[in-house]
């Protein structure tokens, strides 16, 4: 807003202007907002954030024995450009895992009936059908498993 815009300005307006800029900046004191919007102020004697002097690191371990391996090489030095020759000597810097579950795979049994002829008298022998072939085709686990 520049002067010519405030002149325009009815009087009721021009205080309802004032008195918003003289108004206190919110913040959790004089507000609904949270206490964690609030900015902290730098104090002298305060202390850096961060991991306290002594403090002992929490790492994860690492897995006695991985499935995998993936190396990453060097292919080229940063500097120069040049190329690294692939048996060079190297140092191991850094190892990480990265933790997955396998695939979950379902369990399938196909129940299969044959027939076949008798070898006396011709007629058609077949076995009958198994308790599967009336029911779901859905095992225990799998329906408990849905179910819960």
């Amino acid at each position: 807003m520049d002067r010519s815009d405030l002149q325009r300005l009815s009087k009721e307006d021009l205080i309802d202007l004032v008195l918003r800029l003289q108004r206190p900046e919110k913040n959790s004191n004089n507000s609904s907002k949270p206490p964690s919007t609030d900015k902290k102020e730098k104090r002298e004697n305060s202390r850096p954030g961060g991991a306290k002097i002594g403090h002992k690191p929490h790492v994860r371990a690492l897995c006695d024995n991985p499935d995998e391996y993936r190396d990453y090489k060097p292919a080229f030095c940063e500097r120069c450009g040049a190329a690294v020759a692939p048996d060079a000597p190297m140092d191991l810097i850094g190892e990480y895992d990265e933790i997955e579950i396998p695939p979950i795979k379902p369990h399938v049994i196909r129940h299969r009936r044959y027939a076949c002829s008798c070898g006396q008298c011709g007629a058609k022998a077949a076995v009958p059908a198994p308790a599967i072939a009336t029911k779901t085709p859905f095992g225990p686990r799998l329906q408990g498993l849905a179910i819960y």
